[in-house]
C-alpha cells in the first residue's frame, strides 16, 4: 500500500470543536491490512499514536506530538437473522447517524433513540453512547479489534467490554491497546418495543399527531429534539454533551430536592441517583455564558462552544470553572465526557 502520510498536519477539520491544532504526521487508513502497514512504518516509528474516527469526542489543548490516524473503515452488512431480530455489522469509520438511519429505513429498531448523536461507529463502544433511555450496551452484539502489540484481531462480546455509565473496557485498561475496526449489533424486527418514555419524545410525538408511532417516528421525534437543544458542529463548534450526569449518594440527592423541588432525579440502583447535569449547571448560572470566542450554549448547559477561533486551552479552563462552580453550589462532582488531548 502506497501510504500518504501528511507532516504537520492541521486538525482544525478533524474535531468537532474546531479548534486549531497541529499533528506532526497523519495518515488514513480504510481497512485492517492498510492499519497494519502505518503500524508497522519505520517513518512512524516511536512517534506517539492517536486514533480519530469523527473528533467529536475530543478537545485539543495543545499541539499533537506524534501521529493521528484517521479511522475510515467503511461498511454495513446484515451478517445474520431469525425470527425476531437481525445481526447488523458496520465498519469503524461508518458515521454514526448513517447507520441509524440504515437500520431505521430498513426497520431494525434497537438504536433509533440514539439518532443525530455525532461521531463514528468505532467510537460508539467506546463511550458506551446512550441518549433518550437507551444506550449501545442494550443492542450490542460484539466487535471485531485489532490488538496494537502484535496486530491479531480481537473478537469482544458484551461482557468482555464491560460496560458502564459513558464507560467501557476501550477507555479503561483496554486504552491504547486495540483498535476497533467493526461492531456488530443484534437489532429487532418487527413487533419492536419503542422506548418514548424518556426526554421530550412522547410530546414531540403528541405535538406531530402521531398516537401509533413507528420505529421512524421515533428516529424523527429524537432528530427534532436534539436539533432544538444542540447546535450543529458545522455551525458552532461544540462536542455534545461536555459533562457526564452525576451519581450520587441517595442521601445527598434527598437533601437536594428539598432546596430545590424542581431538581430532575432518576434512581440508579445500589442506593445512588442520577442527577441532571445541565440542569446543575444551569441553575449556578453558566447557560448562554460568552466569554470572547467560547462560552456555555444558550439552549443547553451541557455544550460548551466555539464561537470561532477560540483555543482548546481556553475551553478547558471554562470547563475548569464549571467544575468548581457546580460543586461550590450544589457540592456535587461534576466529570467530562470529552477526552482532553
Amino acid at each position: 500500500m502506497a501510504m500518504h502520510i501528511i507532516r504537520n498536519a492541521d486538525l482544525h477539520p478533524f474535531n468537532t470543536f474546531g479548534v486549531h491544532a497541529q499533528a506532526d504526521a497523519l495518515a488514513r487508513f480504510s481497512d485492517v491490512d492498510q492499519l497494519r502497514t502505518l503500524l508497522a512504518a519505520p517513518e512512524l516509528a516511536g512517534m506517539p499514536r492517536l486514533f480519530l474516527g469523527g473528533g467529536s469526542n475530543v478537545l485539543f489543548t495543545r499541539n499533537w506530538p506524534g501521529v493521528v490516524l484517521l479511522n475510515e473503515i467503511p461498511g454495513i452488512a446484515m451478517e445474520a437473522e431469525d425470527e425476531h431480530h437481525v445481526l447488523v455489522k458496520a465498519g469503524a469509520g461508518v458515521p454514526w447517524h448513517q447507520f441509524v438511519l440504515h437500520c431505521v429505513d430498513h426497520g431494525w429498531g434497537g438504536v433509533e433513540n440514539l439518532s443525530l448523536i455525532p461521531g463514528k461507529v468505532g467510537a460508539a463502544p467506546m463511550q458506551n453512547i446512550g441518549a433518550y433511555g437507551v444506550e449501545i450496551k442494550d443492542s450490542f452484539h460484539s466487535l471485531e479489534a485489532l490488538r496494537i502489540s502484535d496486530g491479531t484481531m480481537v473478537t469482544f462480546d458484551r461482557e468482555a467490554c464491560h460496560f458502564g455509565y459513558r464507560e467501557s473496557f476501550f477507555k479503561c485498561e483496554g486504552r491504547d491497546r486495540f483498535v476497533i475496526l467493526s461492531v456488530t449489533f443484534k437489532l429487532n424486527k418487527a413487533p419492536h418495543v419503542l422506548n418514548t418514555s424518556y426526554g421530550n419524545i412522547q410530546q414531540e410525538l403528541d405535538r406531530q399527531g402521531i398516537s401509533t408511532p413507528t420505529i421512524k417516528d421515533v428516529s424523527n421525534a429524537v432528530i427534532a429534539i436534539r436539533r432544538s437543544k444542540l447546535p450543529d458542529p458545522a455551525v458552532l463548534g461544540n462536542a455534545g454533551s461536555f459533562f457526564k450526569n452525576p451519581v450520587v449518594p441517595a442521601e445527598l440527592a434527598e437533601r437536594l430536592k428539598e432546596m430545590h423541588p424542581d431538581m430532575p432525579s432518576y434512581p440508579a440502583g445500589d442506593g445512588q441517583v442520577k442527577l441532571a447535569a445541565g440542569w446543575l449547571i444551569e441553575h449556578a448560572g453558566w447557560k448562554g455564558h460568552r466569554a470572547d470566542h467560547h462560552g456555555v450554549h444558550d439552549k443547553q448547559a451541557l455544550v460548551l462552544v466555539n464561537h470561532g477561533g477560540a483555543t482548546g486551552q481556553a475551553i478547558y479552563v471554562l470547563s475548569e470553572q464549571v467544575l468548581r462552580s457546580v460543586h461550590e453550589r450544589f457540592g456535587v462532582e461534576l466529570e467530562r465526557e470529552v477526552n482532553i488531548l
